[in-house]
């Protein structure tokens, strides 16, 4: 992958692909912006995979026994990165959390929405981004603060539907 500090890429089970690294590079360094995270020691691991390797982590840490197109694993409550943005303090490097997407529904829901693959996936980026931040949408209200974000750093890319 060309060099992202803000990114550990991870190919399981599916190929690697310079398009998918740039779209995530991008993406995540604009978020990285947009939130205040350049000046701190964060990073996030994203791995790009399969179906059924997505189904098997989904099963095991949220016993949920089926594919889904992206999961987040955050390391962080959304305070202790508020935290740390208002006082940029964080030495070591540590990850906020991990995003895992599964390639194969990327390409099956950038179909079925009728938009690019480079959109669908940059929306997952920036979806699990959001997660691993401490967003949700479980709940009306969340999930509107959620999208909102969301949005405005695809429309900052000039990434639209």
């Amino acid at each position: 992958m060309e060099e992202n500090k803000f990114v550990e890429l991870v190919y399981k089970d599916t190929q690697e692909n310079k398009g998918y690294e740039k779209i995530i590079s991008l993406v995540i360094d604009k978020c990285f912006e947009v939130e205040k995270l350049k000046k701190l020691n964060l990073y996030i691991s994203i791995t790009l995979t399969t179906p059924e390797n997505i189904r098997k982590i989904n099963s095991e840490y949220r016993n949920i026994d089926k594919e889904t197109d992206v999961l987040s694993f955050p390391m962080f409550e959304k305070e202790e990165l508020d935290s740390m943005v208002e006082t940029g303090n964080n030495e070591i490097p540590e990850t906020i959390g991990d995003i895992v997407i599964s390639i194969q529904r990327v390409k099956e829901q950038a179909e079925e929405y009728g938009h690019s693959f480079e959109r669908e996936l940059a929306y997952m980026v920036v979806h699990g981004f959001y997660h691993l931040m401490g967003y949700d949408h479980m709940v009306e209200d969340d999930k509107v603060k959620m999208r909102a974000k969301e949005e405005n750093v695809l429309n900052m890319l000039n990434i639209i539907r």
